[in-house]
């Protein structure tokens, strides 16, 4: 390798995304991390730094990979092992990490001559698509939900977890304008259910009619997760509580969740190839989940979302949020699915990016 840089970008969406209990972002601002080897070959990822949840920001992974940088710049692409020694060297960075990992994927399958989709896509050329809906008011979100429906969307994760009661009305309303076009539901609490009245809540959920519920109660409580999922309420989601193979390791000792929630986002393809394989042997139900991706992201997510063992609608749709891009082309979404074959062509626009870039 002869360089590894961060290029920073902001591109502002259509309207806010809120989750959590306090969560919220109106522009991504994200990074491209690219990686050069000797021979001119580039490789490419979209790193999305979330402070809230991870604690990263574009000036902190421009630091950690000044730290990083001499010991990767020593190594040549092909010596994975030294290379994943050096990014184990240092915990949490995920994002960064994820991003560095898919960057170098992309430089090592192009100087052996080969793509991305031929060296890691899967068997299954469609994949059903889901879209992160936000919290806000009622309104906001049914005009929202109508307008990624009328885009191709048939499966709309609903963020909820600030006030249960209008969450649940949003939920009748979404149901009652949209089940008839097969619309599918299902919740994202983000750890904002308590002990005692998580039952009733997921009850009340699963009458409405929801699928799943994503992390119902704060990660930390990790027995009373366990004693959750045993009542069979509803199925429930694993993301903030595997945010690594090792967070895999604890929660599948616990049996805390019945579907995982695997990001590329934060775990590069090296750890989602890991973790993909341990929860399906696990027996359990896998999607592929986005950090709020621009379509760079969503294609590098879509490769591992075509693996035969994913077995349920990934988040491959938040392009549709964004109000400006920085790629060639724009996916497209028909019947709630997405066509692998299509987004082979997507390549970042030098002049976008130059448009949108931001200094750090």
């Amino acid at each position: 390798m002869t360089n590894l840089e961060i290029i920073p970008f902001r591109l502002p969406l259509k309207g806010t995304l809120a989750w959590g209990k306090f969560s919220s972002m109106n522009v991504a601002e994200h990074a491209l991390v690219k990686v050069t080897l000797e021979n001119g070959v580039t490789g490419i990822a979209e790193a999305p730094p979330r402070p809230t949840i991870y604690g990263e920001t574009i000036s902190s992974m421009i630091g950690m990979l000044g730290l990083l940088k001499p010991q990767l710049l020593e190594l040549e692409v092909d010596e994975i092992d030294a290379i994943k020694n050096v990014l184990a060297s240092v915990p949490n960075n995920n994002v960064l990490k994820g991003a560095l990992d898919m960057a170098l994927w992309d430089a090592r399958v192009k100087a052996n001559g080969s793509d991305l989709f031929a060296a890691l896509s899967g068997e299954n050329p469609s994949i059903t698509v889901s879209y992160i809906l936000g919290i806000s008011d009622a309104s906001t979100m049914i005009k929202e939900a109508r307008r990624v429906i009328e885009a191709g969307v048939r499966v709309l994760k609903v963020k909820v977890g600030r006030n249960y009661r209008q969450d649940l009305e949003v939920i009748q309303e979404l149901q009652a304008q949209f089940s008839s076009l097969g619309v599918r539901l299902y919740a994202d609490s983000n750890e904002t259910l308590e002990i005692d009245t998580a039952p009733k809540i997921l009850e009340a959920m699963r009458d409405a009619g929801l699928k799943y519920v994503e992390e119902p109660l704060p990660v930390r409580q990790i027995r009373a997760r366990a004693e959750l999922k045993k009542l069979g309420i509803l199925p429930i989601i694993a993301d903030d509580s595997c945010f690594t193979r090792a967070d895999l390791d604890r929660e599948l000792d616990f049996d805390t969740f019945d579907i995982l929630n695997i990001k590329t986002a934060r775990n590069g393809f090296s750890e989602s190839l890991e973790m993909l394989q341990l929860a399906h042997d696990a027996g359990k139900g896998i999607m592929i989940g986005s950090q709020a991706s621009t379509t760079l992201g969503t294609v590098h997510a879509a490769i591992i979302s075509s693996r035969t063992e994913v077995t349920h609608p990934c988040e491959l749709s938040f392009f549709l949020k964004l109000e400006a891009e920085i790629v060639t082309q724009m996916p497209t979404i028909e019947a709630g699915m997405l066509n692998l074959e299509t987004l082979k062509g997507i390549e970042i626009d030098p002049a976008l990016l130059e448009l949108h870039r931001i200094d750090p």
